[in-house]
């Protein structure tokens, strides 16, 4: 039975799902991760923290868009586990 995971964001900050502006996202809504992948970057007074997808599944959606703002325990994505 497959079940729903949110990936949340740990600090505050702007969250960005590439790595540069000209690189390919990390990861794309369908891609398969596993539990430690990295799925985008989270900037903070300069400072850039990965943000770890905390469960294998499929990435159903994102929830920020990139360059959004996100809080602590605020949804970053829905990975979806079979």
């Amino acid at each position: 039975m497959a079940s729903e995971h949110t990936v949340e964001a740990q600090l505050p900050g702007v969250f960005y799902r590439r790595p540069s502006p000209e690189a390919d996202e990390y990861v794309k809504e369908g891609d398969k991760v596993s539990a430690g992948d990295t799925l985008g970057l989270i900037e903070l007074m300069k400072s850039y923290h990965e943000v770890k997808a905390d469960a294998s599944g499929k990435v159903k959606k994102f929830l920020i868009e990139n360059e959004g703002e996100v809080q602590p325990g605020e949804g970053i994505a829905v990975l979806l586990s079979e």
